[in-house]
């Protein structure tokens, strides 16, 4: 599947080895294998687990037996490399094929944390934008030093190859995919029932010693819940303070402490955010979507929106044409 083609059903097929990381492959099963359907109302993607075919073993001490082997990625659309298990090994020759097979068959590739690895001893990542964990970013760019690395962010999509960052980063780099596949709105109800933000802005450091928190402090949260209301309107740093009844000083504080990001910041996200769900619900020009959104012109929307959608406005529209079926998804632009 070229990243042009997307269409239903669409197999995400996820790599299991011998000493497997648990989380960052439990995030693969937890998202793209349950369907949800009490509220996604839509079909979902065909998941399989491929791996070895013996029995093996994770960390942890837990025992599974892939249903099929790895000449099963071949027929993926979607291949998933949880994180590697010693970045100082080099993977074994199956899993290396496997990875090229489904590269070579036109699927999607995507590695969490460490899985970079594999991608890159499989001759993938050349010449390509990549990251992966920021414990792990200087051996991967002293060992592969024909990759672009990208440090201090969540995940790179390049297209056909997206790469996340730490074990966390796997689910923003999940919600990611099923944005780009489903639309903003799906994405969020997913990310609504992992209760986790349904994107998180910034890059790897901020996490480093203090995570993410949506709705951390009351008076935090009052303000996230009145910017919201108000982001057609010019809104700058004085507005929040005061919606939040503090000092400019303690604000920006209190906000950077609630968040791990600042209120401009922030604001840039959520204007994106909302200008993504009118290109997707309805038919209204750049214009009045940069007008709904409080962006002051055309040119600062479609700046602010490929920055962090990565995609020109239109381009992402195109992916979500009202006149197809409901049950089938957009095609990736």
């Amino acid at each position: 599947m070229k990243p042009s083609e997307f269409s239903l059903p669409h197999r995400v097929v996820v790599l299991a080895y011998d000493q497997l990381w648990p989380l960052e492959f439990g995030v693969a099963v937890e998202i793209f294998g349950w369907s949800r359907p009490e509220f996604l109302g839509a079909a979902w993607y065909d998941f399989a687990v491929a791996g070895p075919e013996e029995e093996i073993r994770s960390l942890g001490g837990m025992t599974m037996k892939p249903d099929l082997g790895y000449e099963a990625a071949g027929d993926a659309d979607t291949l998933i490399i949880p994180a590697w298990r010693d970045v100082n090994e080099r993977p074994p020759e199956d899993l290396l094929e496997a990875v090229r097979l489904a590269g070579r068959n036109g699927a999607r590739l995507v590695s969490f944390c460490s899985g970079a690895f594999v991608l890159a001893h499989a001759g993938v990542l050349a010449g390509r934008r990549a990251t992966t964990h920021w414990r792990d970013f200087d051996l991967l760019a002293q060992r592969f030093p024909d990759i672009e690395l990208i440090d201090d962010v969540l995940y790179v999509d390049d297209g056909d190859v997206i790469t996340s960052a730490g074990s966390s980063a796997a689910v923003d780099c999940s919600l990611h995919i099923i944005r780009r596949d489903f639309g903003g709105e799906i994405a969020n109800k997913v990310a609504r029932s992992l209760v986790t933000p349904p994107h998180r802005d910034g890059g790897q450091s901020q996490y480093i010693e203090a995570p993410y928190q949506e709705r951390a402090g009351q008076s935090v949260a009052v303000v996230l819940d009145w910017a919201r209301e108000h982001l057609h309107e010019p809104i700058d740093i004085s507005d929040m303070a005061e919606a939040a009844g503090m000092s400019g000083r303690t604000f920006l504080r209190r906000f950077r402490d609630g968040t791990g990001t600042t209120p401009l910041k922030w604001l840039r996200r959520e204007r994106v955010l909302r200008a993504m769900r009118l290109l997707e619900k309805t038919e209204s020009s750049l214009g009045d979507i940069a007008d709904q959104c409080g962006f002051g012109s055309v040119e600062t929307f479609r700046t602010a929106f490929r920055d962090i959608a990565g995609v020109a406005p239109h381009s992402y529209r195109r992916r979500f044409d009202p006149a197809r079926p409901a049950d089938v998804a957009p095609r990736i632009s």
